[in-house]
């Protein structure tokens, strides 16, 4: 197929097995500025809007009734839709224009409009906009928390692992749906396990997801979807109004609601009536806000990989997360679904939000395994936490999770384990063994757990659904078996849950209980030096993963005092005999270092260039060049005192130079500058090269591996070693005759 086999290769990289497709609006295959959408426009008449987006009211459908009676603010609609878009996307980006007045400005913003504003702004102008008008001040975090095999048991311990390490929420769902009821609990034990506070949610059918919430087993709920045409909202059953009707039977009972939508939604369900992906957004945004929503997961979600196949189809992502954030939602941005098989582009799209911050970073981080993720698999799991982690080490970024030991990890999931077992005894459900507890605290996946009786799982999963039994009876059955800091926690979830606290926009609870919100930790960024800051014990938290090793842990220990030396000053050096190759070696060489960094040993190294230069017939003298480190320096010196002329200079960290007598320091005959590359056969090489050059004759090529990743690997043990190269610099002792003893 291909001429050019670096085509072919090419053809074989994963981002390849991408589809991307030409836009075609009249498919809906437009992800923003489409050909069909309308222009913004607005007319009031008495108070009450009789057109919107060029449509007079009598041919409203029922989302854009809803959004004209209860999404747009009338008090502000007639300036805000005669501010130049122009005008309002430079004040997005605006340092000194705060967010309360964009909000206010933006709630009288029709969709067409909304799309025209954030039309104007690049990826780069759209991440500055979404640092300043996010909800909440301090960003966060949601992960996914599931297993194939439905096991309580590795869930509690899953849960208090996410939980432990820094999630605000955890959301779980079911590949059998009558196991929701134990998934919940799960999910409650374990994430009040991991730390008190966490949120959690079930994602069912509604009617059961509410009723789990009603029994306290779960605190929010973000599966209520909406669409952006009237055609795709009936196929879910519902309307506006039966979405506002569901979303205050939730907040009645004190939990807090998200809806659902994003771009390339109503495309793939056929009903886009030729309209670009984000105005149909916008439509669910202002849907989400009048039903009174807190927020949305927004992000193209389970469409990600519709919406990415077009052109700025990730540019049009992070819009609609601008868009809902613009309007005052709580925004759970996405980059759960599966994006891309290329890592390189999933990182890219993440960075979108990963950088300026949103509410949630991720509408559900994968937790555990891709296999064992129920939601059809995660964008980012749990391979891919030491990356994550790292990444915000070298920004200074908070994306929502923080370093944790495994020690903490194995003993937060066997108290979960723990935990679990203590309720299921107090209520009579299938018993949880030792065994059980044992593998889930050390397991990858859910095949590594031993198998349950699933459908006595189920049974007792149905009965505790049906009975009267709620949270409050978890935290008693706790209570009983000695697990007092979990059922507190458990309580006090219950509490807040009353006073309805964590109702406020973009709430979290902190350890104690706290409510961080739009309200409490309200996003007060105006430019540099203001907003959120990465700093204090926060950072020295986020810093400090558990990779990071001390300087001296990656430097070879120094030769003791107390052992023999085996290297031997003899004073200074002098010019030699024809018939010898001079070997100057550094200041630190066979002292406070005695390892290259390919490990090969000092005396070895000499060892394998003696044995060359003999090979030829010559002799190696071995001096130490004591007044410099560097190694142009270190090898002219060398050629300078050879009777040959020819000298070898030798760093202790192994790089290595032949040189002769004459040529400039940066002017040498070879240079082997990849020491963690140079074997003990390309030192002996390097040997016979140098008494080639001594007597005339043509060197051969030096034996030397590729290892493009070498210099990833070791480059801050090079310069460690080079560190203490320089420290044992004497200018007092510039060359001196060294002896090997036997």
């Amino acid at each position: 197929m291909y001429r050019s086999k670096r085509f072919a290769r090419r053809a074989e990289r994963p981002v390849n097995l991408d589809t991307f497709v030409a836009e075609d609006h009249s498919l809906g295959l437009k992800a923003m500025n489409g050909p069909a959408d309308p222009s913004p426009t607005l007319v009031m008449q008495a108070g009450r809007i009789i057109e919107m987006d060029g449509t007079p009211e009598e041919q409203f459908d029922t989302i854009d009734r809803y959004i004209a009676t209860h999404s747009i603010d009338r008090t502000i609609a007639v300036e805000a839709m005669a501010t130049s878009s122009l005008k309002l996307a430079r004040m997005l980006v605006d340092i000194n224009v705060p967010r309360q007045d964009l909000l206010k400005l933006l709630g009288g913003c029709t969709p067409a409009k909304l799309c025209e504003i954030v039309g104007h702004l690049n990826v780069v102008e759209m991440m500055m906009a979404m640092q300043k008008m996010r909800a909440r001040r301090t960003p966060g975090n949601q992960a996914h928390v599931t297993n194939w095999r439905e096991n309580p048991v590795l869930m509690a311990a899953d849960a208090a692992e996410a939980a432990l390490r820094g999630f605000d929420e955890l959301e779980t769902t079911c590949r059998v749906a009558r196991m929701a009821p134990f998934n919940a609990l799960a999910l409650l034990v374990g994430s009040q396990t991991g730390r008190g506070g966490v949120l959690t949610q079930c994602a069912v059918e509604e009617a059961l997801n509410l009723r789990l919430g009603l029994k306290g087993l779960t605190t929010y709920a973000e599966t209520l979807s909406v669409y952006g045409t009237d055609e795709a909202l009936r196929d879910g059953d519902d309307t506006p109004w039966s979405k506002g009707f569901l979303a205050s039977a939730y907040a009645s009972r004190g939990i807090k609601i998200r809806f659902t939508s994003g771009t390339g939604a109503e495309t793939l369900m056929g009903y886009e009536h030729g309209r670009s992906m984000l105005y149909l957004e916008a439509r669910c945004l202002l849907l989400a806000k009048g039903a009174g929503a807190q927020g949305v997961q927004n992000g193209a979600i389970s469409c990600v990989a519709l919406t990415g196949a077009l052109p700025e189809g990730v540019r049009a992502i992070l819009a609609e997360n601008l868009i809902a954030a613009s309007i005052g939602l709580e925004v759970a941005s996405g980059n759960d679904a599966m994006s891309s098989h290329s890592d390189m582009r999933k990182t890219a799209k993440l960075m979108l939000q990963f950088l300026p911050g949103t509410d949630f970073i991720t509408s559900g981080y994968s937790s555990m395994p891709r296999r064992d993720n129920m939601f059809g698999g995660g964008n980012f799991d749990a391979e891919d936490l030491d990356d994550w982690m790292v990444i915000q080490r070298d920004m200074r970024v908070n994306a929502g999770i923080h370093p944790v030991t495994e020690n903490e990890v194995l003993m937060v999931r066997r108290r979960a384990g723990e935990a679990m077992r203590a309720v299921f005894e107090s209520f009579g459900f299938p018993s949880i063994t030792e065994h059980e507890i044992e593998a889930a605290v050390e397991a990858y996946a859910s095949d590594d757990m031993p198998e349950r009786d699933l459908v006595a799982d189920i049974k007792a999963a149905e009965d505790f659904l049906a009975g009267p039994s709620t949270a409050l009876d978890v935290a008693r059955a706790l209570l009983d078996g000695g697990f007092d800091d979990i059922a507190a926690n458990i309580l006090s979830m219950q509490r807040v849950r009353i006073s309805g606290d964590y109702l406020q926009p973009a709430a979290v609870l902190d350890a104690n209980f706290g409510v961080k919100s739009a309200f409490s930790d309200r996003n007060d960024y105006e430019g540099p030096g203001t907003g959120y800051r990465l700093s204090g014990e926060e950072w020295e938290r986020l810093r400090r993963i558990p990779q990071e090793q001390s300087a001296a842990r990656l430097v070879p220990t120094p030769r003791r005092a107390s052992q023999e030396p085996w290297l031997t000053e003899k004073g200074s050096a002098t010019t030699g005999r024809d018939n010898e190759v001079v070997l100057g070696v550094g200041p630190a060489f066979g002292e406070s270092l005695d390892n290259t960094l390919c490990g090969l040993n000092h005396r070895e190294v000499i060892s394998a260039i003696a044995e060359g230069v003999a090979s030829r017939g010559l002799q190696l003298r071995v001096v130490r060049i004591g007044d410099s480190a560097d190694l142009g320096i270190i090898g002219t010196r060398a050629a300078s005192i050879s009777g040959s002329g020819i000298g070898i200079g030798l760093q202790s960290k192994g790089t290595t130079v032949i040189q002769r007598k004459g040529l400039a320091p940066l002017n040498n005959l070879e240079l082997f500058s990849q020491a963690p590359l140079l074997s003990r056969d390309a030192y002996r090489q390097i040997g016979v090269n140098a008494a080639c050059f001594a007597r005339g004759e043509p060197p051969m090529p030096v034996p030397v591996r590729v290892d493009n990743m070498a210099r990833l690997r070791l480059i801050v043990h090079a310069m460690l070693m080079h560190k203490r190269e320089i420290a044992a610099i004497d200018p007092s002792r510039p060359l001196q005759a060294l002896e090997i003893s036997p």
